[in-house]
């Protein structure tokens, strides 16, 4: 979607406020704990969420959605459930009506749509709240900006399990937007975020390494992230590696797993959905 928040910027790019080397204290955690239970984190950062997290699978076809999520997919407030764009061109040709998964009359106007949010909401549905926090955040839906309601929001839907929520938490905290600044918590979200798969947490987790000096660390974050299909991540390792920073046998397997998650992506629904414009 149009309203997505990015962590960090590129290798090479990176924007005011970026993570700096004296940062090196939010790295798995290393706050007050012991050099042992540092190291007993980053391995288990690491060695988990190297498969998407669920959420990020079409709840019809059950392939995973390609990335940007906002470009292949579209969401549905009615049942929040985020469709594939092949999935969504397949029930129009059989003349199907409303939502794609559940069936319910599309809405008609923002007070509807909110309507169905917020119905989602009350009934505890982590998601929903993520959604509406992102509307508070943007003031969209005839909602006013009300930042501090949307991380109201975005923290409970994080405490449900929402890995979209610590995904805006940890930009929030890290840039301190709408609150004081804190990046060891901001990176904390995106620790906890990617290892339940989520990818661009995992990306930026490896920019930050990266920004610290830590390049190897940083190529450990990207080979997760660009196995999952993330595009940015192996282009980053082509980067290190150019700059002899990576081994030809990391980014060759890179390459081979970024290869294998976008073909895994791939249905003949989709390639038609994306000829039509869908």
């Amino acid at each position: 979607m149009s309203e997505r928040m990015e962590p960090v910027d590129s290798p090479g790019n990176e924007p005011a406020g970026a993570p700096a080397q004296n940062d090196g204290a939010a790295v798995a955690g290393a706050d007050d704990r012991s050099a042992g239970e540092v190291a007993r984190y980053l391995d288990r950062l690491l060695n988990e969420g190297h498969e998407r997290w669920e959420g990020d699978r079409c709840p019809i076809c059950f392939l995973f959605v390609g990335l940007p999520m906002g470009k292949y997919a579209q969401m549905n407030q009615c049942c929040m459930k985020m469709v594939c764009n092949g999935c969504i061109l397949a029930a129009r040709q059989r003349g199907l009506r409303g939502c794609p998964f559940c069936r319910t009359p599309p809405p008609t106007d923002n007070a509807s749509r909110l309507a169905m949010i917020q119905k989602r909401v009350s009934k505890g549905d982590a998601e929903a709240m993520k959604h509406l926090g992102d509307k508070y955040f943007f003031g969209k839906l005839g909602l006013t900006k009300d930042i501090p309601r949307a991380i109201e929001l975005w923290t409970e839907a994080a405490e449900l399990g929402s890995v979209e929520a610590h995904y805006n938490l940890g930009f929030m905290y890290y840039r301190g937007e709408g609150v004081e600044e804190d990046k060891p918590r901001g990176i904390r979200h995106w620790q906890e975020a990617a290892m339940k798969g989520h990818v661009l947490c995992r990306h930026g987790l490896g920019i930050f390494e990266f920004n610290k000096g830590d390049h190897e660390l940083a190529v450990q974050h990207w080979m997760i992230s660009a196995k999952m299909g993330c595009e940015k991540s192996l282009n980053a390792i082509k980067k290190m590696f150019v700059e002899g920073h990576a081994t030809k046998a990391q980014y060759a397997e890179a390459l081979r797993g970024y290869g294998d998650a976008v073909e895994e992506m791939k249905s003949h629904q989709r390639e038609e959905a994306k000829r039509l414009g869908v």
